[in-house]
C-alpha cells in the first residue's frame, strides 16, 4: 500500500475497529492471473492478536488456489469521495479522501465444524439488528445440509497489516469547514460518513 507518513494508521486498536466496521472485503490472490472476490470477512481475537475468517463458493475460480499456506491480500475500505479544489480558499489540486486497511495473510482451510461455527457467527453479526432476526439454528436443516458442501471456509493468518486514512490532515480550519460544508451539500450517504471522518481525524467538531 502507498502510505505517505502523515496518513499512516499503525494503531492496532484502530485497525481492529476498522475491520469490524467495514467487514465487506476484497480477497485477492494469484492464480493464472490475479483473482479477486468480494466477501464478508469477520475478525476474532483482539487488537494485538487478530485472526480473520470467511468462506467462498466452491465454483469460485479462486478455490483451486485456496490451500493451506496460500498468500492472500484482504482489502477493507471505508468511506471515500472526491474533494474539488474549487472548495478551497485558494487554488490548489483536487484530490480523493479515503481510508482503508490492507491485510497480507496466509490461508488455513477450516474443518467442517469450524466452518459451521463461522457461519453461526456471520449470521449473528448481521442478523442481530434485524427486527425479526433469523438465526443460523432456525434455518431448516435440509437447507444447511444442501449448502454446506458447496462452500469452503478458511482462516486468514495475518503477517502484515497496513492502515491509511487520507482525510485532509494538516489543512487549516477554514478549508476544513469549506470541505465539510460541500460534502454535506452533496447529500450522499457516503459523503456524510466521509465528512464525519474528516472532522474526527482533524478534531474539528467544535470549529
Amino acid at each position: 500500500m502507498y502510505q505517505p507518513k502523515k496518513y499512516q494508521k499503525k494503531d492496532s486498536n484502530y485497525i481492529y475497529t476498522f475491520i469490524q466496521h467495514h467487514p465487506f472485503a476484497t480477497l485477492v490472490l494469484k492464480g493464472e492471473r490475479l483473482l479477486a472476490t468480494h466477501i464478508p470477512v469477520l475478525v476474532e481475537g483482539d487488537a494485538e492478536n487478530l485472526r480473520l475468517y470467511s468462506h467462498i463458493a466452491n465454483h469460485n475460480e479462486q478455490i483451486q488456489h485456496l490451500t493451506d499456506g496460500t498468500e492472500v491480500l484482504l482489502i477493507f475500505q471505508g468511506a471515500h469521495g472526491y474533494v474539488s479544489s474549487s472548495w478551497y480558499r485558494e487554488k490548489d489540486i483536487s484530490t480523493w479522501d479515503y481510508s482503508a486497511v490492507h491485510v497480507n495473510a496466509r490461508i488455513k482451510i477450516q474443518s467442517t465444524e469450524e466452518l459451521e461455527q463461522s457461519l453461526v457467527n456471520l449470521v449473528h453479526k448481521f442478523e442481530k439488528d434485524q427486527e425479526k432476526p433469523l438465526w443460523y439454528k432456525d434455518i431448516p436443516s435440509e437447507i444447511i445440509s444442501d449448502h454446506l458442501p458447496l462452500i469452503t471456509g478458511f482462516w486468514c493468518e495475518p503477517f502484515k497489516i497496513e492502515g491509511i486514512a487520507k482525510l485532509h490532515q494538516g489543512y487549516d480550519s477554514e478549508n476544513l469547514n469549506r470541505i465539510s460544508k460541500k460534502l454535506q451539500e452533496r447529500d450522499d450517504p457516503m459523503d456524510s460518513v466521509l465528512e464525519k471522518n474528516i472532522k474526527a481525524e482533524n478534531d474539528t467538531k467544535d470549529r
